[in-house]
């Protein structure tokens, strides 16, 4: 038996799982919170000094929490664009997460390269206004003098692992970070250096990217550090999804993902091509209004949290007495309808009810994230079973109406730190390479999620009618949104 550690350093803390190698179980566990950082409107910043990172990271493995650890993992934050000088110090602090100063800089490359279509087929994914490379144009424009500095171009978990093997002259990221910043195709395996020229307006240092198993280093103390990786690679490769599973993510926002065998390329920009961490490709579809739906229901209808919404919905039944909701209240990405508003339709006498609206709400954001399953099933993307993450997907509304509407077996696996197991078990799989245990294309099995499974059974007619009235409605109101 062999002990590996996995860390996760999100936008907000750091947890570290210690794991047995065989069984991938959890013998030890550590967490800390990053520093606090203020902003001005109270949100969460844009930018960040990485130097936080590893404050947070120090006391997570406080107290000897990684005494007799062979191998570490590292999974963090995506979109995380470290700059660094010649020298391999920070230029400025990190640019972290949905940088939203960036949505012009991301229509300025669209149109510099030629469309939405041409940088699908480049890179697969169309710049957004979190990703590096969109980043890297608002540096140029608006930090000229950082942006001519900036040499080498890193992402969170990158310069994690680089600080952790002591700053060598060597820098490593994975095929599962690297698809994520734009300048690099999943299709391919190989960088677009001109997209950098073409974002930051001069060449810059990109890391080399590792395969799934190899090991980017070992410390002076003979600790291994295996690639890394991004947060939604990571916890896809902990859950141990699989070809013919997806992942629906249930956060303010939606995302869905699924295990395929080829990158992608989508020119309406829906379909955004990652790789993940064991070889294969984790397309994913994002929509902007998944649990915000709920909340704002909830607020409408004066109930103090999602809990009760989920009560008063229940009392309902499927199809909301004729009421759709179509939840477009951010806009929409999915379909791309960035400037549109929801829609609420069916209304008469009889549906007039609170719990009819509660339970249209459930029913437009578990819809809404149909679509998007759809826009995968429709390239072809195999989908039988559905992980369903987030605090939401314990409701019971929830659970009631998902398996029928999304036409598969849905799996609610028990809360956990999936990015970090997920970062354990690349750990691992680097550890049993280099001892020669382990097939270098073939990742250790370890024990599954322990979970709910919902079957959709013979409420699968009635779900799919719902589904079809959803659709009807949005055709009405949106016709031909998908084919744009």
């Amino acid at each position: 038996m062999g002990i590996v550690a996995g860390l996760d350093s999100s936008p907000d803390f750091t947890r570290i799982v210690v794991c047995d190698t065989d069984t991938g179980a959890v013998l030890r566990q550590g967490y800390a919170p990053h520093p606090v950082e203020s902003t001005e409107g109270g949100g969460r910043p844009s930018d960040v000094d990485p130097q936080a990172w590893l404050l947070s990271l120090g006391e997570a493995a406080g107290g000897g929490l990684l005494e007799g650890v062979q191998a570490i993992g590292v999974s963090a934050q995506q979109n995380g664009l470290v700059p660094l000088d010649a020298q391999g110090n920070t230029v400025r602090p990190a640019l972290v997460g949905g940088d939203k100063r960036a949505q012009v800089a991301a229509a300025d490359l669209i149109d510099a390269l030629g469309g939405r279509e041409a940088w699908a087929q480049a890179v697969g994914c169309v710049p957004q206004a979190a990703q590096p490379v969109t980043k890297l144009r608002w540096l140029s424009r608006t930090e000229p003098d950082a942006a001519q500095r900036t040499a080498v171009l890193l992402q969170a978990h990158d310069w994690l692992v680089w600080q952790l093997l002591g700053r060598p002259m060597r820098r490593t990221t994975d095929r599962g970070g690297a698809s994520g910043t734009g300048y690099w195709s999943a299709a391919t395996g190989a960088y677009r250096p001109d997209l950098v020229d073409l974002a930051l307006g001069h060449q810059a240092t990109l890391p080399e990217v590792l395969g799934p198993s190899e090991a980017a280093g070992t410390t002076p103390e003979g600790l291994l550090i295996s690639a890394g990786t991004g947060e939604t690679m990571a916890a896809a490769f902990g859950l141990g999804i699989g070809l013919g599973d997806a992942v629906v993510s249930l956060g303010a926002s939606g995302s869905v993902m699924a295990v395929h065998t080829e990158a992608l390329a989508d020119p309406s920009g829906m379909i955004t091509s990652l790789a993940d961490a064991t070889g294969l490709h984790l397309p994913v579809v994002t929509t902007l209004n998944a649990v915000r739906t709920l909340r704002g229901a909830t607020e409408l209808l004066g109930l103090s949290d999602l809990e009760s919404l989920s009560e008063l919905a229940m009392k309902s039944t499927p199809g909301s007495h004729g009421l759709v909701l179509l939840p477009y209240l951010e806009g929409e990405r999915t379909p791309n309808l960035p400037h549109t508003a929801g829609t609420l339709s069916g209304l008469r006498r009889e549906s007039m009810r609170p719990e009819h609206l509660a339970r249209a709400a459930f029913e437009g954001m578990l819809c809404g994230l149909a679509d998007a399953l759809d826009v995968l099933r429709g390239r072809g993307v195999d989908v039988r079973r559905v992980f369903l993450l987030g605090a939401a997907a314990e409701l019971p509304a929830v659970q009631a109406a998902a398996p029928a509407l999304f036409g598969a077996q849905v799996v609610v696996p028990q809360p956990a730190d999936y990015a970090a197991l997920g970062a354990a078990r690349q750990a691992a799989w680097a550890l049993g390479v280099s001892q020669g245990t382990l097939d270098p294309r073939l990742p250790p099995v370890w024990q599954g999620a322990v979970a709910q499974v919902l079957e959709p059974g013979e409420e699968l007619a009635v779900g799919q009618a719902v589904r079809q009235q959803y659709v009807s409605v949005r055709e009405q109101t949106h016709p031909g949104a998908f084919r744009a």
